[in-house]
């Protein structure tokens, strides 16, 4: 009898730990997913508490957490999110502001902290972050008869580049007919015309207190940094022609492979793509790394962090936030990962010296940069961009446009989309 007590008593107690044992549910896109990965499991191991991640597409996060928010209850306990989505779901997310410790905050670089603020409420704790940094072929800039020939026609050393008057240089240097058909074949870099994001990072390197908006919300497209800017970003195709003409067709995948393909010695790129170069490519085994191009202000990049949040109609808020803030504590474990990226300097800082990890320093440099800065914090922001951004930077890109009639046009159709 007492063992069938005993054997009763311990069945009861299993019970009890299976009834206090706790899932969380997370809300993430694929590459999101392989970054978290490792932590989440480390976390069951040592905490019991199980996690499961739903993996959907890019666009199918912000479907998703919408319609769960319209719905009033939540079946996820933490929803990844891209940082544009910041301003549309900042009513609707816990606040993590306890989890931002002394630590915390001295490890994350400023613009990521920044960010993470919507008003007075730290609304998401970042998870991982990427910006633009400068690739270039290192067998054509260690060649002695490229630095040679750079050298005798611009009167500096061809290294990697550091300022716009640089790029410019080595863009003109580059381009040229490689098989002597009288064609040009290779290019000294890209412009790519069917994305912002490259040209609002010269408007900080420009110095401008923001971009598009200022932190009070005035509209400032049309100051002197962003003309500054767009003149810049439109000279390598308009006036220099060291890029490939179809401008208005390239996009990130577009640039990525022209530098793949070896058609091009430089693109401003997002790090993560330095370890995923391909074994196969023209360029593997060539590529060099450098931080963001620096224009008045210095060193400036957009940067482009993801953020864990907590939905206000979670179940388990309490286990949600002790695995984003142990997410945090281990951020270096998502670097083994696939896309390799993090979000604190000593995760970045413990892989930086390691052979494979080369785009690490730079990437650094230009994310903890004094003029990196996030995108404006608007609800309205994707509109914005689609219908006044973009267009005028492709109007830009014409070559036939005047620079401040575009902006101040842009502007105008800004100033209308808030009101």
């Amino acid at each position: 009898m007492k063992k069938l007590l005993g054997a009763s008593a311990l069945a009861l107690i299993f019970m009890a730990a299976a009834a206090k044992a706790e899932t969380i549910n997370i809300l993430v896109e694929g590459g999101g997913e392989m970054l978290q990965k490792a932590a989440a499991e480390k976390f069951t191991k040592e905490t019991g508490i199980e996690v499961k991640f739903t993996i959907v597409p890019y666009q199918g996060v912000f479907d998703k957490f919408s319609a769960e928010i319209a719905s009033g209850s939540s079946a996820f306990d933490i929803v990844a999110i891209d940082v544009v989505w910041k301003a549309k779901f900042a009513s609707h997310v816990e606040d993590l502001s306890p989890l931002f410790t002394d630590a915390v905050r001295k490890d994350l670089p400023p613009a990521l902290l920044a960010d993470a603020k919507v008003g007075d409420k730290m609304i998401g704790m970042p998870a991982w972050a990427n910006a633009e940094i400068v690739f270039y072929r290192k067998d054509l800039f260690d060649k002695p008869e490229e630095k040679e020939a750079f050298q005798a026609k611009f009167g500096y050393p061809l290294a990697p580049p550091k300022t716009w008057q640089q790029w410019r240089d080595m863009a003109k240097y580059f381009t040229r007919d490689t098989d002597g058909d009288g064609k040009v074949d290779f290019w000294g870099t890209d412009t790519i015309g069917t994305f912002s994001e490259e040209w609002m990072a010269h408007v900080l390197q420009a110095g401008s207190p923001g971009v598009i908006l200022d932190k009070a919300g005035n509209v400032i497209i049309d100051n002197e940094a962003h003309k500054k800017a767009l003149e810049f970003y439109i000279a390598p195709h308009c006036t220099d022609h060291s890029v490939p003409d179809n401008v208005n067709e390239i996009g990130w995948g577009e640039a990525q492979n022209l530098f793949y393909q070896g058609k091009t010695a430089m693109m401003k790129f997002w790090a993560h793509a330095y370890k995923m170069t391909p074994e196969d490519s023209k360029v593997s085994g060539k590529v060099g790394v450098a931080p963001m191009l620096a224009g008045d202000a210095g060193i400036a990049a957009i940067p482009g962090p993801w953020y864990n949040v907590i939905p206000s109609a979670s179940q388990h808020k309490d286990a949600a936030k002790k695995f984003i803030a142990f997410a945090i504590a281990n951020n270096g474990l998502g670097i083994e990962a696939k896309l390799g990226l993090a979000a604190t300097n000593s995760a970045y800082n413990s892989y930086a010296g390691k052979p494979g990890y080369e785009h690490f320093k730079p990437l650094l440099e230009t994310l903890g940069a004094p003029a990196t800065q996030g995108r404006p914090m608007n609800e309205k922001y994707q509109e914005i961009v689609d219908e006044a951004v973009l267009p005028a930077v492709q109007q830009a890109l014409t070559c036939k446009a005047d620079v401040g009639d575009v902006l101040t046009e842009a502007k105008e159709t800004i100033e209308d989309i808030l009101n």
